[in-house]
């Protein structure tokens, strides 16, 4: 009997465990949930049990499938809280403090990563960093930082908390999703949420889903390439093992598991993206392009990878062409951030609903990680509010409209002007011209108006002009009233 008795007391505790109603890792205390529009909440339960969701008067409910899995949306929520969410199913889960207001997204490589403490990151902490923590009291703040994960095939959660911002906290936000989210949460006083999801030197590749870059002939190679190195390591792997030599060293050399690098395709879309679809977002902030694999071949191509990641991100979001902002390289003395690169991320802006934030005035020259993150969120925050919040307030830099020759001079128009074209700290710097020998030489500029006019002795019939068309333009100062700067550009194509 008392057998019997243990048997079934098992079994009952068994069908407690797995009758639980258990929400993804994003649904927990302190989260943000999108306003606005329909906000997808989700998770595991048994197949076919019963799940209501109830937050704040509105009870939505559905049946877990025969995978396990459950989805019910909420819809029309109204900035506020905090809220609590309560989930029932055979069992309860409340979680709590939870806020409606603005929930963006932060992707990419080291950059978006960087934290504003030094201590958390060995290329990190933010200028100022002691002062921006102390001041870093926003509880209407909330960031949840994913834990990285690369991985084969697409998994289905993704280790992470939400944490409110204070100076407790902050010091392992990404510095760039901070900064973007104070100054948006100051301007439109409601909460702002920031799902950071990004690793250090990632390429734009590995954040793209495996069936999208094998429907398309210029992307496949990189996915036939990793394919074939995961077949190769694991084909190696299965290889008797050779005895030790009798004296051994560490090992010093990076995962050869081709999964575990991040340049590779699919493997970061894999583990943290493909978790967190479809979480309600406004919008994407995006720091990522030093890490371009294959050379110039690479910088070819990446305009495309770019814009298959951006479309394909919007198609399976589901929420049409929601905001994508990303940052222009800064400056600094490497190949990895060259002007190239720079036109090549800047080719995106000919999809709608992008921006740029351009950083090539706050660079380091030889530090990839730039500590002035304060600027990067802010230009990013301008764009968001111009465009997304209705905020009627310069949020570019110039851009160059047009180019006239007149004889031997050459005229460049500018949009984004505000009320009208600066040059920062003494005469302008780093424009150049050309003649039909195609050789640049530097130009004399003036600003007349909402145009820059440049001469120089050595070429009198121009073709050609640029600006800030270097890895390293240190100086470059043509600004607009606003203190943006401008775009780099060149109207050659040699």
């Amino acid at each position: 009997m008392n057998r019997l008795f243990t048997i079934l007391a098992a079994l009952a505790i068994a069908s407690v465990v797995m009758a639980d109603v258990k929400p993804s890792s994003l649904f927990s205390d302190h989260m943000v949930l999108q306003s606005g529009m329909q906000v997808p909440i989700w998770g595991t339960a048994d197949p076919g049990e019963r799940v209501t969701v109830k937050l704040n008067e509105q009870e939505q409910s559905t049946t877990t499938a025969a995978d396990g899995r459950w989805m019910v949306r909420l819809t029309n929520l109204k900035p506020g809280g905090p809220y609590e969410m309560i989930l029932t199913g055979h069992n309860t889960i409340t979680v709590r403090d939870v806020l409606v207001g603005e929930v963006w997204l932060g992707s990419g490589q080291s950059n978006m990563a960087f934290t504003v403490s030094k201590a958390r990151a060995y290329y990190a902490g933010v200028t100022n960093e002691e002062q921006e923590i102390a001041a870093a009291n926003y509880p209407l703040i909330r960031m949840f930082t994913a834990k990285t994960a690369k991985t084969y095939t697409p998994q289905n959660s993704v280790e992470g908390e939400w944490l409110i911002c204070n100076p407790e906290n902050v010091p392992g936000f990404s510095a760039v999703g901070y900064f973007f989210a104070r100054d948006l949460q100051k301007e439109i006083k409601t909460p702002v949420g920031i799902l950071t999801l990004a690793f250090g030197a990632s390429t734009a590749e590995s954040w793209i889903r495996r069936e999208t870059m094998a429907a398309d002939p210029q992307l496949k190679p990189m996915l036939d390439r990793f394919d074939d190195a995961y077949k190769a390591f694991h084909e190696k792997k299965a290889e008797p093992a050779l005895p030790p030599p009798d004296t051994t060293r560490p090992n010093r050399a990076r995962n050869p598991d081709p999964v575990q690098d991040q340049h590779n395709a699919t493997v970061l879309y894999n583990g943290m993206i493909n978790p967190v679809i479809p979480y309600a977002i406004r919008g994407v902030i995006w720091y990522q392009g030093e890490s371009i694999v294959g050379g110039e071949p690479g910088i070819a191509l990446y305009p495309r990878v770019m814009a298959t990641l951006i479309q394909d991100w919007r198609k399976l979001w589901g929420q049409g062409d929601f905001p994508f902002y990303f940052v222009q390289l800064a400056a600094q003395q490497a190949n990895s951030n060259n002007p190239r690169v720079r036109e090549a991320q800047a080719s995106a802006l000919s999809l709608p609903n992008t921006g740029m934030a351009v950083t090539v005035d706050i660079g380091e020259p030889k530090n990839v990680h730039p500590h002035n993150k304060q600027d990067v969120g802010d230009r990013l925050a301008r764009i968001a509010l111009a465009n997304v919040y209705g905020r009627k307030i310069e949020y570019s830099g110039p851009v160059l409209e047009s180019m006239t020759v007149d004889a031997d001079t050459v005229r460049l128009k500018f949009s984004h002007i505000g009320n009208g074209l600066r040059a920062k700290n003494g005469p302008l710097k780093w424009f150049e011209m050309a003649g039909g020998d195609r050789r640049f030489v530097q130009a004399e500029a003036r600003i007349d108006g909402d145009a820059v006019v440049l001469t120089s002795p050595e070429v009198k019939s121009p073709i050609a002009a640029r600006y800030a068309w270097d890895s390293y333009p240190e100086g470059c100062n043509l600004y607009n009233d606003a203190g943006l700067p401008a775009v780099p550009f060149r109207t050659d194509k040699w």
